[in-house]
């Protein structure tokens, strides 16, 4: 059984993500590794924490494990090796900021709703509506009472006053 460099590895393992986004078979096929020792070495790299989604075409639908991951990964990286980083991964520099800010809010680990709360946000949404609908329908009556005094004003200036009768 031949052994591989863990450079060659993270290469290989690499190349089934974006921005390559090759399948296992293929990698398989180009670089002479088995297809079984391509999932065994992706799926080691994915538990030491280290960012192999399972979608690799879609970043954004990558779990919160990975995108935490990548966060880490790039944690020391000054401008110039985060471009590369993201680059060599099929990312933006955005997202990864993105992420970032996410981690630091901890909004990835939101704990759900109790029913009190639920039943609260539920009449506060109720209550925003309402007053929503009612600031519109106001809004639309000072328009038409502005609407009515430019109106009047226009009039007084084309007929005169009607009090010279």
């Amino acid at each position: 059984m031949p052994q591989y460099s863990e450079e060659f590895r993270e290469q290989t393992v690499c190349k089934m993500m974006m921005p390559n986004a090759m399948s296992v078979a293929q990698v398989s096929r180009e670089t002479g590794v088995s297809e079984q020792t391509l999932y065994n070495w992706r799926n080691r790299f994915r538990h030491e924490g280290k960012a192999v989604p399972a979608d690799p075409s879609n970043p954004e639908n990558w779990s919160g494990e990975n995108k935490l991951a990548v966060v880490i990964e790039t944690a020391g990286l000054n401008e110039e090796e985060l471009a590369e980083y993201c680059r060599r991964k099929g990312l933006y520099v955005e997202q990864v900021t993105r992420w970032r800010d996410a981690a630091i809010v901890g909004t990835e680990t939101q704990r759900p709703l109790s029913a009190a709360e639920r039943r609260e946000l539920l009449q506060e949404r109720k209550k925003t509506r309402t007053l929503e609908k009612e600031l519109r329908r106001k809004e639309k009556a000072l328009a038409e009472t502005a609407a009515l005094l430019v109106l009047q004003k226009k009039a007084q200036v084309i007929w005169g006053d009607g009090e010279d009768d």
